[in-house]
Order: C-alpha cells, then sequence, then structure tokens
C-alpha cells in the first residue's frame, strides 16, 4: 500500500473528518482542530457535565480518528517485537497489550495496543497524532523483512472506531450484541454483530480508567450505531475536553505531553508526579487540581511534599499514587 488509507472526507482548512462529522455538527458538538482532524471538544453538557456523566454512566466518544492496522503474514509477530517493546507472542488469541513503539535510542515514538486476533492477524491501533510517522515506520520495517524473505504486509482498516466508557457502558452494549459481555476481560476482543451491524471487533479497553468498549465499526453503518446506541438515556455523546481530564485523573498518559521520544519505557513506568509537570487539570471527581510530571529519584517517595510553579507563584504539591481515581476495568476472576 502506497498511501496512508483514512475513514475521512477533505474538509476546508486542509483538516480531516470523522464518518461522524456531520452529525457531531448537527448535534451541537463544538469543533476543533485535533491532530489535523475536526474533532469535537464538547456538546450541550458543559465539559464538567460530560466528565461526570462518564464516571456516573456512559459516554460515547468519537475516535475515528485512531489508525487501525491490520498486520498479516506468517511473520506478523516477528515484525512487531521488532518495533515494540511487548511480548506479542505470548498473547493469546483475541487478547490484547498496551506497547510502546521505540526509537534506536529507546524514547518512545507512540503508545498503541495490540491484539493477536484469532483471525490469524495483529490488529493494531495507535495514536491520530503519531499516525505519519507510525505508517512510515511500520511500512519501513516490513518492506526490510520482505527483502529479507519475510512474510508480512499492512492494511489500513477504513472502520470507524467509537468508545462507549462509564460503569454502565457494557450494560448498554449487552442489550445489543448475542455474546456474553462478562465473559470479555479488559484487553481483550472479539467480532461480533452490534445493534443489527455486523462485523464489529469489540475490545474491552479504553482511556477514562472506567470500565467500558471500543467498537470498531464499518464506516457505512457508524451513524446507525451511534443513534441506536443514544437511544438509551445512559449515553451521551463526550468530546475531546471530557476525554482528557477523565484520562488525567486516571493516571494515563498523553502522547506528546507525558510521553515522547525524549522519555524512555523505564522511565514511563515510574511512577508520575509532580516537579516538570506534564499533564494537569481541576479533577472534577476529586475537586482538587491534579497532575503528571517528573522529579528527581529522591523526591519522588509517596508522601514527599514538593513545590510547583503555578504562573509564577510557588505552590506546595504532595507526590501520590496514581491513578488519582481508581480504575474500575473488567477483570476475570
Amino acid at each position: 500500500m502506497a498511501g496512508l488509507i483514512r475513514p475521512c472526507l477533505a474538509l476546508q482548512d486542509g483538516l480531516k473528518q470523522t464518518p461522524l462529522h456531520a452529525f457531531h455538527r448537527q448535534q451541537g458538538g463544538k469543533m476543533v482542530n485535533f491532530a489535523g482532524w475536526s474533532m469535537p471538544v464538547q456538546y450541550a453538557l458543559s465539559h464538567l457535565e460530560s466528565h461526570l456523566h462518564t464516571r456516573q454512566h456512559c459516554s460515547l466518544f468519537d475516535v475515528s480518528h485512531m489508525l487501525q492496522t491490520k498486520v498479516f503474514g506468517r511473520d506478523r509477530v516477528k515484525f512487531m517485537e521488532s518495533l515494540v517493546v511487548g511480548d506479542i507472542a505470548e498473547l493469546k488469541p483475541d487478547q490484547g497489550t498496551l506497547s510502546l513503539f521505540t526509537n534506536e535510542e529507546g524514547g518512545i515514538l507512540d503508545d498503541l495496543i495490540v491484539t493477536s486476533t484469532s483471525e490469524q492477524h495483529l490488529y493494531v491501533v495507535s495514536n491520530a497524532g503519531c499516525r505519519e510517522k507510525d505508517w512510515a515506520l511500520m511500512q519501513g520495517r516490513a518492506e526490510d523483512l520482505r527483502a529479507a524473505g519475510g512474510d508480512v504486509h499492512l492494511e489500513v482498516s477504513e472502520n470507524a472506531l467509537l468508545a462507549l466508557q462509564g460503569p454502565s457502558a457494557v450494560q448498554v452494549l449487552q442489550t445489543g450484541v448475542s455474546d456474553n459481555l462478562a465473559k470479555l476481560p479488559f484487553m481483550s476482543s472479539a467480532v461480533m454483530g452490534v445493534f443489527g451491524v455486523p462485523g464489529c471487533r469489540v475490545t474491552r479497553c479504553g482511556y477514562t480508567g472506567e470500565d467500558g468498549v471500543e467498537i470498531s465499526v464499518p464506516m457505512g453503518r457508524t451513524v446507525e450505531l451511534v443513534e441506536l446506541l443514544l437511544r438509551d438515556p445512559q449515553v451521551q455523546l463526550a468530546g475531546l475536553a471530557a476525554r482528557d481530564s477523565l484520562r488525567l485523573e486516571a493516571g494515563l498518559c498523553l502522547y506528546g505531553n507525558d510521553i515522547d521520544e525524549m522519555t524512555t519505557p523505564v522511565e514511563a513506568a515510574l511512577v508520575w508526579t509532580l516537579g516538570e509537570v506534564t499533564s494537569g487539570c481541576p479533577s472534577p471527581c476529586l475537586k482538587k487540581n491534579v497532575a503528571m510530571g517528573y522529579v528527581e529519584g529522591e523526591q519522588s517517595r509517596v508522601g514527599t511534599v514538593v513545590a510547583v510553579e503555578v504562573r509564577k507563584k510557588s505552590c506546595p504539591a504532595l507526590v501520590t499514587r496514581m491513578p488519582f481515581v481508581p480504575t474500575r476495568y473488567h477483570m476475570l476472576k
């Protein structure tokens, strides 16, 4: 594949659209430029209301700007393990893992989820803001492997991607699927029909710290599925603003803020605390300010009081464990 195919339409000002772009506008979505995509930052609900609704019920996020890649061939695991730090060979069918693309110096190029599907391919979801360099990295390595006699090829999925997140998300989804979602643990997936839309890959994961799923759905059926999900009064549309504050409360990293090519996986695995602040916002749930960042090793002990400069004013802060708000992922006992 010579070019990069994404489920998008051309838009004025050079921004790309997801299949739900017109729907977002109809629903009153406030559209902003995010990594070259026209994306909703919020809807009728305020950022705070949307955030708390996700924690209390469930919200639907359009994440179709993410890059979805399928990796085929007998050497697909060898290929992926040459790029990421994860143990892909040990994944069970339809099990996924969070991993990292790294450069030759060990710096993080992007974070991603890799799933070893029972359909004999790897399903990779990586960040929209890194899609060009991720694609170039994967294409380059695939070409090198093929030149050495290896068997691997890539396909960019044209599916849209929806994230249904919150404590009632799976309850809502269960009414529209025949599979028993209680048997689908965190970071696993299955292909199923969802409210009559066939061929959807449902992955139990998300970026909020809540239980929930990401649904890869055929592009032409995306609006239909969203409208069906929104019939349940527990479901509200949510945008980028709530997504960002939810992930920060959950202690989840944002590429470009908390991790980048100057950060190694070892550093990223440390308890992240205040010092050089990388992400921060008022926590709607805790009703106090929270942040992630880096400090020297001798200041990293939980309970250490440090000083943080905010608008040229020194403010006291406390080193604490993360996540700030406990996660509620569904794990099998």
